[in-house]
């Protein structure tokens, strides 16, 4: 609920910006043109995959996993991390941070493992993991836009260096820090199966579908609507009780919508030459590093979305596009509030009773956040 809250307190500074004439109604129309499909696309995914969880594809999923690790934390903790940035780069980061956290942090415990270093892996690969594809993040659908790239496979191919970049640095900070947890065996267990194999087999089929046609160049919002769609309406033939409104991310879409208007009249007011001066200009190293790490700090400062926002204007290419989604995305693992996903996960976490404090988590997001950042951005230069 503090999201909404937020929200509808940016909606009425919006709407304040419009009576005093800070916006005018064809700039908002704008705002609103281009914000619809992403919005659209967040909440047709979000349901799509609520619902993939309910019918146990997750659990299944995770399940088979303790049977492949051939009784290795390391190698199992591999295979999370493998799934972890999957369902990242085609599912988005909502779906890894809210989804899968209690799937993996569930897996770790019917094994005998400590959970934290698995459900670090799922908040920190849903942040870092989420470069390559336009879907994999809200931000990178804002800037898909701007680039103009033609489809996601001309993204990808743009964001594939730095996108390796932010899996394989966190991922060995990880295995340093908890290389004592997964230098170990386990035994696996049989998990219980999922009440209705129609439902199971139904969505996973869905989500198979669906991953391609993410990157097949039609607009996101559409395969993502026909998905959920054709899942609400199986679920509203074998489970009615799922179908409720708590499968829209209403509060998320609430905080969005403000957040777009609230910096677009920040831009009315000068808000752009005023980052102008401390982002810098050009496509050197230095520079790309530099609107990174100031994208970075913004993230951490006041949450990714809007400093993608505040800084889109100044990143007045692809490669400075580009450089910024490093910061904003990859950087923002230093705060609680960096990125929504991060709260989202804190909550489960809580709700699982697995304890980290903030400030132990924001000294874990100092060991990987510089190295993660700057190596990606060099083999973005690179390119």
């Amino acid at each position: 609920m503090r999201s909404a809250a937020v929200g509808v307190t940016l909606l009425g500074v919006g709407v304040l910006a419009v009576l005093t004439g800070v916006l005018s109604l064809g700039e908002v129309g704008g705002v609103a043109d281009r914000v619809w499909p992403v919005l659209l696309f967040v909440v047709m995914i979000t349901v799509v995959t609520e619902l993939a969880s309910e019918a146990g594809l997750f659990t299944v999923v995770a399940s088979r996993l303790t049977r492949w690790g051939l009784d290795r934390a390391w190698v199992l903790w591999l295979l999370v991390v493998a799934l972890a940035t999957t369902s990242t780069v085609f599912l988005s980061l909502d779906t890894t941070a809210v989804l899968l956290t209690p799937v993996v942090v569930l897996l770790s415990r019917q094994v005998g493992l400590p959970p934290l270093p698995f459900a670090l892996t799922t908040v920190w690969l849903a942040n870092t993991g989420s470069l390559l594809l336009p879907v994999s993040n809200l931000t990178n659908l804002l800037a898909e836009g701007r680039l103009d790239l033609g489809s996601p496979v001309d993204f990808a191919r743009l964001m594939l260096g730095p996108a390796v970049a932010a899996v394989v640095v966190p991922s060995l900070v990880l295995f340093f820090v908890f290389r004592r947890d997964l230098l170990r065996r386990y035994q696996p267990r049989e998990v219980a199966h999922p009440d209705d194999p129609v439902l199971l087999a139904a969505s996973a089929t869905v989500v198979v579908l669906l991953l391609p046609a993410l990157v097949s160049g039609v607009e996101v919002w559409i395969p993502a609507t026909v998905a959920a769609v054709v899942l609400a309406g199986l679920f509203a033939v074998r489970r009615r009780s799922v179908l409720r409104f708590r499968l829209v991310p209403w509060e998320l879409v609430l905080l969005a919508s403000g957040l777009f208007l609230v910096i677009e009249a920040g831009h009315a007011l000068g808000l752009t030459g005023l980052l102008a001066s401390v982002a810098g200009t050009g496509e050197s190293t230095v520079a790309l590093l530099q609107l990174s790490g100031v994208g970075t700090l913004g993230a951490n400062l006041v949450n990714n979305l809007p400093a993608y926002l505040a800084l889109e204007p100044v990143a007045e290419s692809p490669l400075r596009l580009a450089a910024l989604l490093i910061g904003v995305n990859a950087g923002a693992l230093l705060t609680p509030w960096a990125s929504l996903a991060t709260l989202l996960w804190h909550a489960r976490l809580e709700a699982l009773d697995v304890t980290i404090s903030w400030t132990r988590y924001a000294l874990l997001g100092l060991l990987v956040v510089p190295p993660t950042v700057v190596t990606a951005v060099l083999l973005l230069s690179a390119s």
